[in-house]
């Protein structure tokens, strides 16, 4: 399997940089929104498989399980090619810092692929994963609905992750986007498919079952916790005997907590994260021109 090395790595990390601040605002906001879609589909997959899982199930199973089918994702954002703001969080200040972009170049692709992943991740939660009643399944034993397992699930992680506090759900994010990074860095030192996807399997389930905070994925799991959550069926149960039973939670997550509490300090953890354990410690590392000794004057006597 060949592999490139890092210094390889590196260079070719920075002309990237150069090739995505130079792309139009058309396609940047297309591959922008299909990443966004993709992370999105990563994590309805993972909601689906885990979701119906006791919590109590082994203690880790059901984070275990989500974690393990969560990486598709951002296979597909690799291997089909998309723009991943968690991943320019690393890339465009590498290139930066070795003078290949301007600042401009930086702030331009972070805020149209932002925009970008957000529309996609919106798009995946509301029309596939809402409307389409997926989300919305119930369990039923006799006709009677018993369980809404995948709601209640989102309901429960939205819940959860409006209620961090700011500098938890900061410092959530820098651990997060310094493993999606560093996926991001070792799928690129691969040179086939497969090396790839081993590259980014385990260091994007490690995140994902610590319970690290990604920017792009909390804007598919939050909103759609918000979808269910509002949902005049999901409502009516929790106020039902089988609701109650089954601890069904009642939605306390707002769009205002949303942005404030969760979006905003994992953003910002996400840009240290990846920005700077892996972009400028690589760049300094591997690009960084050696200073070259001041040379001796001799001094005649």
């Amino acid at each position: 399997m060949a592999l490139k090395s890092p210094d390889e790595v590196a260079a070719g990390m920075a002309q990237l940089g150069v090739k995505k601040a130079a792309l139009p605002v058309g396609k940047t906001l297309l591959l922008a929104f299909l990443a966004g879609a993709y992370v999105a589909l990563g994590g309805f997959l993972a909601v689906r498989a885990s979701g119906a899982l006791p919590r109590e199930l082994g203690g880790s199973v059901q984070k275990l399980v989500f974690g393990g089918v969560f990486p598709v994702g951002l296979m597909m954002v690799i291997v089909a090619g998309a723009e991943l703001v968690t991943g320019n969080f690393m890339i465009q200040p590498l290139a930066y810092l070795d003078r290949r972009i301007g600042i401009d170049g930086v702030v331009r692709n972070w805020a149209l692929v932002y925009l970008g992943n957000f529309v996609g991740s919106i798009f995946v939660a509301f029309v596939l994963a809402y409307l389409s009643g997926i989300v919305m399944e119930p369990v039923k034993a006799g006709g009677a609905v018993t369980q809404m397992p995948w709601a209640a699930f989102v309901v429960v992680t939205a819940n959860a992750k409006t209620a961090l506090p700011w500098w938890q759900a900061f410092l959530r994010g820098v651990g997060c986007n310094w493993l999606v990074a560093l996926a991001v860095w070792m799928s690129f030192s691969a040179e086939d498919v497969v090396g790839r996807i081993l590259a980014i399997w385990w260091p994007i389930m490690a995140f994902a079952v610590i319970g690290f905070e990604h920017s792009v994925a909390n804007m598919f799991l939050v909103p759609l916790g918000l979808f269910a959550g509002s949902d005049p069926t999901y409502i009516a149960f929790t106020r039902t005997s089988a609701g109650l039973a089954a601890s069904t939670p009642v939605l306390r997550a707002t769009w205002r907590a949303f942005f404030t509490n969760n979006l905003i300090p994992v953003t910002l953890g996400n840009i240290v994260g990846a920005g700077l354990f892996v972009g400028m410690a690589y760049w300094y590392a591997c690009l960084k021109p050696e200073e070259q000794p001041a040379a001796k004057v001799s001094r005649g006597v």
